[in-house]
């Protein structure tokens, strides 16, 4: 069984500075107006966009409907948000780089499928752990392009 993480990350350059993509992209409430796969997410009470916090999001495939529970690990205005899903099983995050032209922004999509979230899926899924781990993996590297051009529509609309 695979242990080493699956990593992968996409960018896109879009008209909106880094503090405006990190305010709209840091308020995960919003998250099912770009996300493919999360249709919705929300804070625990007293929750926000601050490290430490959590949320939950709820996941829509044809064959499936699922909610995880996320933890921000990062949150620098204007520089990175990320957070984990589960007990560090995969981390998303966006980075904010400032584009060449004042009033634009690098956006960098990451995510990582982590050594502790590989292992999850071989104890969860045993002989199936690696059929598992590729549709995963297939949704994440898919999703990304997507959510990052509905980002920019979005931003830029």
């Amino acid at each position: 069984m695979e242990t080493a993480p699956r990593t992968h990350s996409a960018s896109m350059l879009i008209q909106a500075s880094p503090e405006e993509l990190y305010a709209m992209l840091s308020d995960v409430t919003r998250t099912g107006e770009w996300s493919p796969i999360c249709r919705e997410c929300w804070w625990d009470e007293g929750g926000g966009p601050r490290e430490g916090a959590w949320f939950t999001g709820r996941n829509v495939l044809p064959e499936r409907t699922w909610e995880t529970r996320s933890q921000v690990v990062v949150a620098e205005p204007g520089r990175e948000f990320a957070w984990t899903v589960g007990q560090g099983f995969v981390r998303w995050g966006y980075v904010f780089e400032p584009g060449e032209q004042p009033g634009t922004t690098r956006l960098t999509e990451t995510w990582e499928f982590t050594t502790a979230g590989l292992e999850r899926f071989a104890e969860r899924y045993g002989d199936e752990a690696p059929a598992q781990i590729e549709q995963r993996t297939r949704d994440a590297l898919a999703g990304i392009p997507e959510t990052l051009a509905a980002i920019k529509r979005i931003a830029e609309g």
